[in-house]
């Protein structure tokens, strides 16, 4: 019977030798304690292997259970799952195109988005405690299929957003006003947003709410006609020298960047983004990236909303669309729509 049940399972039996074979089956004649004890300890040495050979079988056919290899996997397999669909994301390319003073001593420094490069003199940069910052500008190659009106208010975006976070530690003075550093920032790349694909994506996200469902988590947009933003940013000092420069690349993707139904949209999106990065390379005195997130000041809580600046200076380029804004944007209105932009009269 135990042959048969172990030949089920692909096994044989297997005994220790032909002689301890014969003294398990053959009828023997009264043994000595010491022949008794050899043949019982045979026997636990064959059965012993059979137990051994039933386990690794009982173990090859056997589904893994919860903290085992398998289970430990899972996140790994997911975390693969989300890393591809990641790749659903605009490239954007890391310009020269000498709008910079110089390009010495720039080593690359990139975060999980962007990528850069970077330099900084660090105790140059903090021992400054004023700032000015110069409009920002489209270099002529940048990128033509943007309107007129679509540039202005992504190289707006690019300027509010850094006067406010430049605020937190420099003081943001006039252009007719002496400041230790200068700061420029040219845009060199901005590729459009296809206008279809981000509606699609629109429709996409909203219908469900519209009808009622809310799913797990948010749909993302479609990982085609992704725009994408390239800037040179620099800061001087007093006598023309750079003390913190800065090239800074990212694309949108479908996960993190909300489309609106404009050329500009990703362009605009990701102009926050950059003065961000380039604005704690100006109040640390080091790389944005691989850095444990800052609590922002109550200033920079209210001029993110809508409200009055901590500097008059920043003024100059208007004030944030806030909860209107938002709104809109989660809408998919254009943002050249929804953002007021800079003063006519610059003030």
């Amino acid at each position: 019977m135990i042959n048969a049940w172990l030949s089920r399972r692909g096994l044989k039996r297997r005994l220790p030798s032909t002689a301890a074979a014969a003294d398990m089956t053959a009828p023997t004649p009264e043994p000595d304690m010491g022949s008794e004890a050899a043949a019982a300890t045979g026997r636990r040495r064959s059965l012993g292997r059979i137990g051994s050979a039933m386990s690794v079988s009982g173990n090859a056919r056997r589904p893994l259970r919860r903290g085992s290899t398998w289970d430990t996997r899972r996140p790994l397999l997911g975390g693969c799952a989300i890393a591809a669909l990641l790749t659903g994301c605009a490239s954007a390319p890391i310009t020269r195109s000498g709008s910079l003073s110089s390009y010495d001593n720039m080593i690359p420094s990139n975060g999980m988005l962007a990528q850069s490069m970077i330099h900084v003199s660090k105790d140059e940069v903090l021992a400054a405690k004023t700032v000015r910052i110069v409009p920002t500008v489209f270099s002529q190659a940048a990128s033509p299929k943007l309107s007129p009106k679509q540039r202005a208010v992504v190289a707006n975006a690019v300027d509010r957003s850094l006067c406010t976070g430049v605020s937190e530690r420099l003081q943001v003075v006039g252009p007719d006003q002496p400041a230790e550093l200068t700061v420029r920032v040219v845009i060199t790349h901005a590729a459009p947003t296809d206008e279809v694909a981000a509606a699609l994506s629109k429709v996409a996200s909203i219908a469900p709410k519209l009808a009622g469902v809310e799913g797990p988590m948010p749909i993302p947009r479609l990982p085609i006609g992704l725009g994408s933003l390239t800037l040179e940013a620099e800061a001087q000092d007093q006598t023309g020298r750079q003390q913190a420069a800065m090239i800074w690349a990212r694309g949108a993707n479908a996960f993190t960047n909300s489309p609106t139904i404009s050329a500009a949209s990703d362009a605009y999106d990701l102009a926050a983004s950059f003065s961000g990065d380039f604005s704690q390379l100006l109040v640390t005195g080091t790389t944005p990236f691989g850095q444990p997130p800052r609590i922002p000041s109550l200033e920079l809580i209210r001029a993110a909303i809508g409200g009055k600046p901590k500097y008059a200076a920043c003024e100059m380029f208007g004030r944030s669309p806030g909860v209107v804004g938002f709104i809109a944007g989660r809408l998919g209105v254009p943002p050249e729509w929804s953002d007021r932009g800079a003063p006519a009269n610059g003030q």
